[in-house]
């Protein structure tokens, strides 16, 4: 899951509100199971929005993406759907 907000909404609850509607859409709508999100370690405002959202931490991914052309490592988190029941 990607997400972003411009500057002058930042700390307002919009985020918290899109990611709650993202979240259940994936797992109601279209029945996924598990919902990915990760961030760099420097941002804590990513990692208090997914602890929030009920995402718990995996594990760090060292040179996860290149972005502005350095190596930057993730953190790893996920949140499983508490509905998800397998058929067939």
């Amino acid at each position: 899951m990607g997400y972003g907000v411009s500057k002058k909404h930042e700390g307002t609850g919009v985020m918290t509100e899109v990611c709650l509607e993202a979240i259940n859409y994936a797992f109601k709508n279209l029945g996924l199971n598990r919902i990915m999100a990760n961030h760099m370690p420097r941002n804590t405002r990513s990692a208090r929005l997914l602890k929030k959202l009920g995402f718990t931490e995996e594990g760090l991914a060292k040179k996860y993406l290149r972005i502005n052309g350095k190596w930057e490592d993730h953190v790893l988190t996920s949140k499983l759907n508490p509905d998800w029941v397998e058929y067939g």
